[in-house]
């Protein structure tokens, strides 16, 4: 006999606006406990010391997690002039130092050359795996964790605000992306090192933070017998960018059973098929025949999110 699953099957986004000194993972183990929910995950890591848009999936919406994760995303943030860390954030413990300040000129010509497609070496504390172990745990461990570098790219950077030993930006870069690594480029280009105080997501794909809940929003909600569902979001909300398919009631049964389903007016390439009640149904692949096929199915136990 099959384990009865802890907690209820609830489906759909949450879309978090995490808060300082909360890992990622404590903000899903948090999100689980307020909705009871059987099942969670996160679209995408933020930093402990970091806030700011953390899409949360319940239930059936772990299953787009990955269109989440592959989206790029925009951030807000300070660097420190004069010091650089082994965290590349305030965190950590100081490496290097400087007395020197650039100028704004200096910044904006140092920002040019971290534009585009670029070669990036993430900081050694971070979540990457070198031989099945995080990097993190072996720098914390004393080793000298050599990270190899990586392209990304910055789409835009922005200068804010400048003041005589610190700066603010806004950032627009591709998933993969270490803003702790961007702020410390910046500083070795400029010659004074830096390293990131403040960091704060503003939109991961096409999640933004006007769509985000707090925890005190949460919190409140408990406190005074409500329903914290109010707040979740369609599962089918991280798709958005993937056309609809609408299908009848005796057809999306042969799709969910695996079955090949011709519909010649269909455009070739990946479609979200949503059936009679609204919801996302399946995912399929409609080749250049018209052919559709199964890629992946998306199965109910509730009707909480509609």
């Amino acid at each position: 006999m099959a384990k009865k699953k802890k907690g209820q099957p609830i489906h759909g986004w949450l879309i978090f606006n995490k808060p300082l000194n909360m890992s990622s993972a404590q903000a899903v183990a948090y999100i689980k406990r307020v909705f009871d929910a059987q099942k969670a995950g996160h679209g995408g890591t933020l930093d402990p010391l970091a806030t700011g848009v953390l899409p949360i999936a319940l239930g059936e919406a772990t299953k787009t997690m990955g269109y989440s994760l592959d989206a790029d995303k925009h951030y807000e943030f300070t660097v420190q002039w004069g010091s650089e860390t082994n965290t590349d954030d305030a965190e950590g413990d100081v490496v290097k130092t400087s007395i020197g300040r650039p100028s704004k000129q200096a910044i904006e010509d140092a920002m040019q050359s971290l534009l585009g497609e670029i070669q990036q070496v993430p900081p050694a504390f971070s979540a990457i795996k070198i031989d099945g172990k995080p990097a993190y745990a072996r720098a914390r461990g004393g080793e000298d964790v050599a990270m190899q570098a990586r392209p990304v790219t910055i789409y835009k950077l922005e200068l804010v605000d400048i003041r005589s030993d610190a700066a603010d930006f806004v950032v627009h870069a591709s998933k993969g992306t270490y803003v702790r690594a961007l702020g410390r480029d910046m500083g070795r280009a400029l010659g004074c090192y830096g390293h990131i105080t403040r960091l704060h997501r503003i939109k991961a794909g096409s999640f933004d933070i006007s769509q985000t809940v707090t925890k005190e929003m949460l919190d409140e909600t408990l406190e005074n017998g409500h329903s914290p569902h109010e707040f979740l979001l369609d599962t089918k909300i991280a798709l958005a960018d993937i056309p609809a398919y609408m299908a009848d009631p005796l057809e999306l049964t042969q799709i969910k059973l695996g079955r090949t389903v011709k519909r010649i007016h269909l455009n070739p390439g990946v479609m979200k098929v949503i059936g009679p009640a609204g919801r996302l149904e399946s995912l399929v692949q409609v080749d250049e025949d018209g052919n559709v096929k199964i890629l992946r199915n998306f199965v109910y136990e509730t009707d909480v999110v509609k």
